[in-house]
């Protein structure tokens, strides 16, 4: 990634989106499937479930947020939960992939919008795509911690000796 000092609050904030973006598809690197699909918590949340969650994530803020189309037509969950289901399809590569369209396409569907460009199809109502861009580093931020958490318990215990 190159620079961002010094350059318009929009590159900023695109910056860090995609450094969080990739960060969080990186949380897959050298794993197993069955390590990324480990489950370490009571809720739903696995590695490739967080990676899941992250595309859908994507999906609503960038493209049901900026055009108002229905999940349904999307081909997304109606529930943020629903979105950390993992399928017997679900690979660490499709997975990856669906996140790597995901962000794509939500860059795309930015490039011509200013910060102060409100976005209409949101269920709280139009708001600035600053706003979106604040929620989505947030969320992903806090996925990115879990992800280092889930990730460390994981080659932790896979790293032990076994008696």
């Amino acid at each position: 990634m190159e620079s961002v000092i010094g350059s318009p609050a929009k590159n900023q904030f695109e910056w860090f989106l995609d450094a969080h973006r990739e960060a969080l598809r990186h949380c897959l690197d050298g794993l197993t499937e069955e390590q990324a699909r480990r489950s370490l918590v009571p809720s739903r949340t696995t590695l490739l479930g967080l990676v899941k969650h992250a595309a859908f994530v994507e999906r609503v803020w960038f493209d049901e947020a900026v055009t108002g189309r229905p999940r349904a037509e999307i081909g997304i969950p109606e529930t943020p939960d629903e979105s950390f289901i993992l399928t017997d399809d679900d690979t660490v590569e499709s997975v990856r992939r669906a996140h790597r369209e995901a962000c794509e396409n939500a860059r795309k569907a930015t490039a011509a919008l200013e910060l102060t460009d409100l976005l209409p199809g949101n269920r709280r109502g139009p708001l600035p795509l600053r706003f979106v861009y604040l929620h989505v580093l947030r969320e992903l931020a806090q996925h990115c911690g879990h992800a280092d958490i889930l990730r460390e318990q994981i080659l932790a215990n896979d790293a032990a000796p076994r008696e």
